[in-house]
């Protein structure tokens, strides 16, 4: 069954565009956002994600049972902190590209890396292998790029369309707005370079690349669908 990874900058449409394949193939979809939440969902006793998952589950308490199973592997093999614990696991997701794109330099800060990075590469990996999903970021695109049914996504837009949704969006004054969709484009090209060595809008990382300032979000949400049902088979 498909599995889709969308990469894109703020504004793009790659979220918007994530969401709307995931509804027509009838899949899951992840981001960030989401697998934060469903760690916090951790300090939720694993009888009671049972008891739900009787009566019908929603994604994110299966997610949240899939990251406890990650945890208690983590610590049969011994991981220290911060993998170890629904705080920690939750604290290590909730990092943006621009954090995780800086360059400290410190010994402490590498071992952080090192563990932010073996913990979210493990986490996709296990989704992928889940199949029936969209998952937005995180080097996704680069994580499974040996999985031969996952379909690799770019969305694009002129950084000045995004800033210009941003405002719409999130109700910001245009500087504000301009600056919000810069710095994060930044930190993204700078989280796939520390940890993954590539530039994060190479075309050849993906099998399909969307100019969303082009095409609608529907559209766009249209192809990817039928790109994905095209790989798998």
């Amino acid at each position: 069954m498909p599995v889709v990874t969308m990469s894109g900058t703020i504004g793009s449409g790659a979220r918007e565009v994530g969401q709307l394949a995931a509804e027509i193939l009838g899949i899951d979809y992840v981001d960030r956002q989401i697998m934060v939440d469903a760690a916090r969902r951790l300090g939720v006793s694993a009888e009671a994600l049972a008891e739900r998952d009787e009566r019908c589950t929603g994604f994110r308490d299966r997610l949240a049972n899939m990251l406890r199973a990650f945890l208690e592997r983590s610590a049969a093999a011994g991981v220290g902190d911060p993998v170890v614990g629904s705080d920690g696991l939750e604290v290590l997701l909730a990092r943006s590209y621009r954090e995780m794109g800086a360059d400290v330099g410190s010994s402490a800060q590498e071992l952080d890396d090192a563990v932010y990075i073996e913990a979210v590469s493990a986490i996709i990996s296990e989704l992928g292998q889940r199949d029936n999903i969209v998952i937005v970021g995180r080097g996704g695109q680069v994580i499974l790029k040996e999985l031969p049914s996952a379909l690799h996504v770019l969305i694009q837009a002129p950084l000045e369309l995004c800033a210009r949704r941003i405002v719409e969006r999130d109700q910001l004054a245009p500087e504000e707005a301009s600056k919000r969709v810069h710095e994060l484009d930044s930190g993204r090209a700078a989280f796939h370079r520390k940890f993954f060595k590539v530039d994060v809008n190479d075309p050849c990382l993906y099998d399909l690349v969307i100019d969303t300032s082009r095409l609608p979000y529907a559209v766009a949400a249209e192809i990817v669908a039928l790109a994905a049902r095209a790989k798998e088979s």
